[in-house]
């Protein structure tokens, strides 16, 4: 039932700050279950993003967020607001999608302006809200333009102004750069960090590009299989993922699964399959102890190589060095340890003269530079 004004009051009070808030969310088609209880608040004027790969669940969260669906069971709220008996074009948010959805036989200035009219807003007020918009996204001198003669950077523009011109609460982006080639990609990534930060209004972006998810957001909610596996900043799941498989998402790792040998308060040995003995710091997810079965993670760029045996305490192995990938401000290694384990390895470029193929070399990580993950 709609909520009466003291529960809409109450909710206001208790949600405040908070703009989008789901609560126990699941979404059933057809017998299949795309999202599975998401617990999710996303704080005003954030910049948050939804990442994971195809199928996980991220693309029918922000469609529950738009109310282009509806939970099967679960609360939803805009602002405090239960959005439950809310219509997609009754809530305070615009949608940017991945094709645009551009009118292709309007002008940019009328694209933008569509909704305005649909409200029956003043001429006088669309006027000048079209005219902030296209000025706020550098679209200007285009604006009696059609789509067809923009390239895909400038649609993406005329599609932010759109979303933007009604003034909502929140924007959703779904996949909003992956129809842009990667130089220009990087470009729109930029500018729209400005934008967000210009307009101080909350984005949720859903993505599959954890480069991109990393750069732009403040906090990333990680799914898989229709969960959230973690939320938390940029650095908190690269730097401290909760889960082997954010671990593995984010970015590239090296995953060693083995079990506790020993543990104590600072630092643990791990035995892995392959009997390698590593010294690693407890994640703070870590729930196991001593034989428990146990993953271990190790960023490429926390390795380091030498050609001589270095005098590490610990984490120390030799193997061959199987494969060097020149990539021009870093250099890949692909390493094969004596155990049989493949591991890789990302190193700056120091202009030193790369070694060859199936030269012994060394590697070597702290134990601070490596977490245990419970499997």
């Amino acid at each position: 039932m709609p909520q009466t004004v003291a529960q809409s009051q109450r909710a206001t009070e208790t949600r405040a700050g908070i703009d989008v808030e789901l609560c126990n969310v699941f979404k059933v088609f057809d017998g299949e279950t795309a999202v599975r209880g998401v617990n999710l608040s996303i704080q005003k004027g954030e910049f948050f993003s939804i990442l994971g790969p195809s199928g996980c669940g991220k693309t029918t969260t922000l469609r529950l967020i738009a109310g282009f669906e509806t939970p099967s069971s679960g609360d939803l709220y805009i602002r405090g607001q239960s959005m439950s008996y809310v219509p997609p074009y009754r809530r305070p948010v615009n949608t940017v999608f991945q094709n645009y959805a551009l009118f292709n036989h309007m002008t940019v200035w009328d694209n933008i302006a569509f909704g305005l009219r649909i409200k029956k807003c003043s001429r006088a007020q669309v006027r000048q809200r079209v005219a902030d918009v296209l000025q706020l996204v550098k679209m200007d001198d285009y604006a009696q333009r059609f789509p067809a003669q923009l390239s895909g950077g400038q649609q993406q523009r005329v599609a932010l102004a759109r979303a933007l011109v009604n003034r909502p609460a929140v924007v959703l982006l779904d996949e909003p750069l992956g129809a842009l080639d990667l130089k220009l990609r990087k470009e729109m990534q930029v500018e729209l960090s400005n934008l967000h930060q210009t307009l101080g209004v909350t984005f949720v972006m859903v993505t599959h590009d954890q480069e991109e998810a990393l750069s732009l957001s403040d906090r990333i909610a990680v799914m898989r299989g229709g969960l959230i596996e973690q939320i938390g900043t940029p650095s908190q799941i690269y730097e401290h993922p909760s889960t082997p498989f954010v671990a593995d998402f984010i970015g590239d790792t090296n995953l060693f699964q083995g079990y506790v040998e020993a543990s104590d308060t600072a630092d643990m040995q791990v035995t892995t399959q392959n009997g390698l003995k590593i010294r690693v710091k407890p994640s703070e997810y870590w729930t196991g102890d001593t034989n428990s079965p146990v993953v271990v993670s190790v960023r490429p760029e926390k390795i380091q190589v030498s050609l001589d045996l270095p005098t590490a305490d610990s984490n120390c192995f030799e193997g061959r060095l199987k494969h060097v990938m020149y990539l021009g401000t870093h250099v890949h290694y692909l390493i094969e340890l004596l155990s049989g384990d493949s591991l890789t390895v990302l190193q700056p470029n120091r202009l030193e003269s790369l070694p060859e193929p199936h030269t012994p070399i060394h590697v070597y990580w702290s134990a601070t530079d490596c977490l245990a993950l419970t499997m």
